[in-house]
């Protein structure tokens, strides 16, 4: 007896032991967030019963989400149903006409969603059906990312309300101004959305309208390699990240006094700022931050009196040279 009892035991040891090492079971999926595409008012569906054609029928759902089908009293809810629900309903209705129906369910118009827009700074602006979820940066990639005259911000518009988006409170924005007819926005970073940062990666849905802003420019004369203006990225630029961007300055240039034009708030005026790009580079001046639409300007350089009577020299020399040629005659001796 005690040998039974010690092998029962023993067997209860192995199974414990087995069912501990088994791994943990999967997680539950969320169904709600693995549905596809879920129908709205403006898509059609059609239904044709096999060997019972008194029973097709094609509907488009109305604006209560609702198809009104020809031999029922009363219509059929199917906004923010996907096909495989819509197809479990159909079939309940029709078995109680039918025994063991079978027909063919189709969605033969999607109409409910209007595109979503992508467009400012990027390679291809263009407006996008979605058929799923998606986020910002799967947009911005299928716009061939962001151009070189990006700034550092998104704004994503949100013009409707998300359809079956209810369990989503994030999905349905206020404007932030309070008024109830204004456009709710939100702004992202750029530098945040290409770290993958999630808090900057939105679902977009139906109807958002993005748009990737343009940097402000600033503009660079004078006595630099190459003037031209240049785009303010995210995180501003400085004075002399900017004389670096357009290849540095002229050996004539005069590095103690740049100049920076500088609009006045809410006017056209500017005023006038001044750098010693030789003290910044020193360490000893604080670098200047450009703003938007500063006009830089390099002067040239005073030559000191040694160059300038050298150079009146080496004129007067070439002038009196060339008097000379035009007063003496020549004879060609054969």
């Amino acid at each position: 007896m005690k040998l039974y009892i010690s092998f029962l035991l023993a067997i209860c040891f192995c199974c414990v032991a087995v069912a501990s090492a088994q791994p943990p079971p999967p997680d539950v999926v969320d169904m709600a967030k693995a549905k596809g595409y879920q129908l709205g008012p403006g898509d059609e569906v059609s239904i044709k019963v096999v060997g019972e054609p008194d029973f097709d029928f094609a509907a488009r759902i109305n604006e209560d989400g609702k198809i009104d089908v020809p031999f029922e009293d009363q219509p059929m809810i199917a906004k923010c149903k996907t096909e495989r629900e819509l197809r479990a309903d159909v079939k309940d209705m029709l078995s109680r006409y039918l025994r063991s129906p079978q027909f063919n369910l189709r969605v033969t118009e999607r109409d409910s969603r209007p595109p979503a827009t992508i467009y400012g700074e990027v390679a291809a602006p263009q407006q996008i059906k979605l058929m799923r979820k998606a986020t910002l940066v799967e947009l911005l990639a299928l716009s061939g990312g962001v151009k070189e005259e990006a700034g550092g911000l998104i704004q994503v518009f949100r013009t409707q309300k998300p359809i079956c988006a209810e369990a989503d409170a994030d999905a349905d924005w206020k404007a932030t101004t309070g008024d109830e007819t204004d456009v709710p926005s939100r702004v992202y970073s750029l530098s945040a959305v290409k770290l993958g940062k999630e808090e900057a990666n939105p679902i977009i849905y139906p109807g958002d309208i993005i748009v990737v802003q343009r940097a402000a420019p600033v503009y660079m004369t004078g006595e630099v390699l190459a003037g031209q203006g240049i785009y303010l990225k995210e995180g501003g630029t400085s004075l002399s990240e900017a004389i670096a961007k357009v290849g540095g300055v002229r050996p004539e240039a005069k590095t103690r006094n740049v100049k920076i034009y500088r609009l006045k708030p809410n006017s056209k005026d500017r005023e006038i700022l001044t750098a010693n790009l030789d003290l910044i580079k020193k360490g000893q001046q604080k670098d200047v931050m450009l703003e938007p639409y500063d006009i830089v300007e390099v002067d040239r350089a005073k030559p000191g009196i040694g160059k300038t009577i050298l150079e009146m020299a080496v004129g007067a020399g070439r002038q009196i040279v060339g008097t000379m040629s035009n007063s003496i005659g020549y004879r060609v001796l054969y």
